[in-house]
């Protein structure tokens, strides 16, 4: 299972090329697509991405939505907008204009990791909504759900 941490700024030349971090490159290693698939974030002023495997089961899952159901009809416009990004033999993609002008990507595009999926932004935007979201955080108490590793002890048997 890829799984993209940390975050890369990388220019974006003329043509719309940009690398894609080798991190992020070598955790797509071995998929069926070699590349990336983007779209544009429902959300956020940013592009979701992933692996080809990613998009593969966010399909799966849409498929399980009743036939003709306006939820499906809505989720469907993901994998309409989404684009398939070859690497070419240097590690870049070609951003589309589309998912540029969304984004608001021109000459440097943050790569942010995500866990299984990652996000491209406009490099300040994302420090303006990484900021917001750290103050958010702090202002809610916000935690994780307990893990494995910090789960409580059982009580010993009596």
């Amino acid at each position: 299972m890829a799984l993209f941490l940390s975050t890369f700024v990388n220019k974006v030349d003329r043509k719309g090329r940009v690398s894609v971090p080798a991190p992020f490159r070598l955790a797509l290693t071995g998929q069926n697509f070699n590349g990336i698939i983007a779209f544009p974030s429902f959300k956020l002023p940013a592009l979701e991405a992933s692996g080809i495997d990613r998009m593969e089961e966010v399909s799966d899952r849409i498929d399980q939505l009743a036939e003709f159901s306006e939820d499906r009809d809505a989720l469907s416009s993901i994998l309409a907008d989404a684009e398939q990004l070859a690497f070419d033999g240097e590690g870049r993609i070609v951003l589309p204009e589309p998912l540029c002008k969304h984004a608001g990507i021109s000459e440097t595009a943050a790569f942010v990791g995500r866990g299984r999926t990652f996000q491209i932004w406009e490099p300040q935007r994302f420090q303006t909504h990484q900021q917001e979201m750290r103050d958010r955080a702090r202002r809610q108490g916000t935690t994780l759900p307990p893990g494995r590793f910090n789960r409580p002890l059982p009580e010993p048997p009596r």
